[in-house]
């Protein structure tokens, strides 16, 4: 997801930075809605040079907020984020403090404990700052929240230069209170209010002091409220700015008692808390889990979970999976498909979600500025002033060429699971309108394949998932110049043809549906001719603009067996191409193979490892029966997340071969958590299972089942097919697997294939 400029020589355009690597010191990340905050160990915001921030809306509402105890920081205990991700948790010790030369009015160490509570709802972060007296004495301290808020545009902490910026002020607006304003270029108001509770014994611009006193034993808590707000001031004066995920503050009413009484905020805090729990209570109520007898799978397994709802949003269509954090805490259309496709078995509203957000953003015009054709599919949203200017080219922006035949592909695949007719029917023309891009748009040369060449200079130059300004070249090193036709794309594009000829059929369309299957099979086969290459036994990454191959060894060929368009007699020879020691690393299948002329295993795209990538790298192979090769795959990442804190999957890690006794190597400016990553593990378990659920079937389908070396035993919870519920037992014997019935509601078929 990194825009680049062509020119292989200069940076590339909306390049991340990374002078500062996310991975040199551990970060916390917390998300609600359009909200999230990235904090570091303590809690605090801003100490050192980062990405740290409070951000709303692609903008960063709180750029510093640092806690000190007589001027100095206090020693980390423990800092870790709840296994929910519903809120972050930091344990805190006061240092020697020398008040001053006499040791009477010293403060030993380890005395005074603080606990630190922060959590987001509802477009405010929550911190509550606990203290406690362990001394036989009193004590009196002082502790001080410096803070600032710097409304930077998301793309300016990612590195952009900007010449002009609107006008920041801040003002202390009451005896517990600051606000920051900014006035942007876009003409929308931005504000930050932090409010405080007790009410500072000082309070300024920047800084709010408490004097706080303890006797033996004692305890006492300041809480910090900081409320983020965006109001239109161009259009009927000061209308507010809509959210994907609506809010209101009403909801958590200022303290009635003015005199900054702690109960007031302390309340506040405690009602949100609740609310907040029960909010994700609530939206994983009904999924299917998991568990199995290795708990650090298990661990994995949670900790997915806990990322994929924490990233999911609401907007006015059902929920939608944010990309990722920091840097792409927004709707992504592949990213979003995706994600809902590895997780279809798990939650199928997620996918409904994802359908019906992007359905309802559908480009309906041609807009060269945005990549925008009729019937394309958005590839990314920002509600930052730099997008919203036009300063880049995000705010609603269609530079993918995947995203649109990926839309139609996930819409068959939820309804061969689901049987959701009605949903199928809202979206069909939106359906019929990504066909007709497809054929119209995609293939602008008319040869039968979906290319892509960018608008304008401001959009992406490679606008597959291999985004990259380099990730698209010959086997000599040289650029491809377009249209490039990418080897997946027309992989998605055939099974999205096969899989409209089905909705098709439903919708009594039998005329488009046997010209889909036709123009299905004419596609594979020409695909074949063109990209598959005997000296490689592999296909090609790309076709230029010349109709030359790329014959380069790539990851790209795993996702033509995840599709279906490689006939099944090249299957062996693309997994062994994957899976080879140039492919695989031992912790999974590398984005370009070692020896390729780019190959570059610290690189985002040339020779770095993905999980999702693996994921439908591994789908792919256990659809060809290649089941040995997907559960390789599928250990390779496991171990790899072993060494991840709390067995978190990354968005992607360095290629470098796996060497006993360590763990992969970090990528510097990797999102985690990342939407797709999270869902991999459960891409991975389902290839091994083939597991196949058919509503027209009414049957749930394993299909030569196998489990890796590392798992014996797994439980499947709440299985959903139609109104029938089951909960599975799968058994490892050796080689063999056994799936049992422990319990079941309804009349779906469990069925075992070997």
């Amino acid at each position: 997801m990194v825009a680049t400029a062509p020119d292989d020589e200069t940076l590339p355009q909306y390049h991340i930075e990374a002078q500062t690597s996310l991975v040199e010191r551990q970060l916390r990340s917390l998300k609600h809605g359009d909200a999230f905050a990235v904090l570091d160990s303590y809690g605090d915001i801003g100490v050192f040079p980062g990405p740290e921030g409070l951000y709303f809306q692609d903008t960063r509402f709180l750029s510093r907020l640092e806690l000190t105890v007589e001027g100095q920081r206090p020693m980390l205990l423990g800092s870790v984020v709840q296994d929910d991700n519903g809120a972050l948790s930091v344990d805190l010790t006061t240092p020697d403090i020398r008040l001053d030369a006499g040791d009477e009015t010293s403060i030993p160490r380890e005395i005074i404990a603080l606990e630190r509570t922060k959590f987001l709802f509802r477009g405010t972060c929550y911190d509550r700052i606990g203290l406690r007296n362990y001394d036989t004495k009193p004590r009196h301290l002082r502790v001080t929240l410096s803070f600032d808020a710097d409304f930077r545009d998301l793309f300016e902490v990612r590195g952009s230069d900007r010449a002009h910026r609107g006008k920041r002020s801040v003002e202390v607006t009451g005896a517990n209170e600051v606000t920051f304003t900014y006035d942007g270029l876009d003409e929308r108001r931005r504000t930050t209010r932090l409010r405080f509770g007790p009410r500072p014994a000082r309070l300024e611009a920047n800084r709010a002091e408490f004097e706080v006193r303890l006797a033996p034993g004692g305890r006492a808590s300041i809480f910090v409220r900081a409320i983020c707000d965006t109001v239109d001031l161009g259009r009927e004066g000061m209308a507010a700015v809509g959210s994907a995920l609506p809010f209101t503050h009403a909801a958590y009413p200022s303290p009635r008692r003015e005199d900054g009484h702690p109960k007031g905020e302390g309340m506040t805090f405690a009602l949100a808390y609740r609310d907040a729990r029960r909010d994700l209570r609530k939206a994983t109520a009904n999924i299917t889990t998991i568990e199995s007898s290795n708990d650090q799978f298990n661990e994995a397994a949670c900790r997915s979970t806990a990322d994929l709802y924490m990233l999911l949003s609401r907007t006015p269509n059902g929920v939608y999976p944010y990309a990722g954090i920091p840097w792409y805490s927004t709707v992504f259309g592949r990213d979003g498909i995706i994600t809902a496709m590895m997780t279809l078995w798990i939650d199928p509203e997620i996918a409904k979600g994802v359908l019906r957000h992007l359905a309802a953003t559908q480009a309906t015009t041609v807009d060269p500025a945005a990549d925008a054709q009729p019937g394309k599919v958005l590839h990314e949203t920002r509600n930052g002033e730099m997008a919203i200017l036009g300063e880049v080219p995000f705010r609603l922006y269609y530079g993918t060429i995947d995203a649109t035949p990926l839309f139609v592909m996930l819409a068959g695949q939820y309804y061969e699971q689901t049987g959701d007719e009605a949903t199928i029917r809202a979206i069909w023309p939106n359906i019929l309108a990504a066909l007709k891009w497809i054929d119209e748009y995609g293939d602008r040369d008319k040869d039968g394949f979906v290319e892509y060449a960018r608008e304008t200079e401001k959009g992406l130059a490679n606008q597959g998932w291999k985004d990259s300004h380099d990730s698209i070249f010959h086997a000599d090193g040289r650029m491809a110049q377009g249209p490039i036709a990418l080897c997946e794309v027309q992989g998605y594009v055939y099974a999205g043809k096969k899989s409209a000829a089905k909705l098709a059929a439903l919708m009594g369309d039998d005329g488009l549906s046997e010209r889909l299957k036709g123009e299905a099979e004419r596609l594979r086969q020409a695909f074949d001719e063109k990209f598959y290459l005997p000296e490689l036994g592999t296909y090609a990454l790309a076709l230029d603009g010349e109709k030359r191959p790329c014959a380069v060894r790539s990851s790209n060929a795993g996702h033509a067996l995840f599709t279906g368009i490689a006939y099944p007699e090249r299957a062996e020879s693309v997994a062994a191409a994957l899976m080879s020691k140039d492919g695989f690393n031992g912790w999974g299948v590398r984005t370009i193979a070692s020896g390729e002329a780019r190959y570059n295993p610290m690189s985002y795209h040339n020779g770095s490892i993905w999980p999702h990538d693996n994921a439908l790298i591994a789908l792919g192979l256990a659809r060809y029966g290649l089941k040995a090769e997907a559960a390789r795959v599928f250990e390779g990442q496991h171990g790899a997340s072993l060494y991840q804190e709390g067995r978190r999957l990354p968005e992607l890690f360095c290629g470098f071969i796996q060497r006993k006794q360590r763990g992969p190597t970090n990528y510097p400016v990797a999102c985690s958590p990342q939407a797709w990553a999270a869902a991999a593990p459960f891409a991975f378990l389902a290839a091994c299972l083939g597991l196949e659920l058919r509503h027209d079937r009414n049957r749930i389908r394993f299909r030569e089942p196998i489990l890796p070396t590392f798992l014996d035993d797994v439980l499947i919870r709440n299985l959903k097919l139609g109104d029938s519920r089951v909960d599975l037992l799968i058994h490892r014997h050796g080689s063999d697997v056994t799936v049992n019935v422990v319990r079941r509601t309804g009349d779906a078929q469990v069925v075992l294939l070997k």
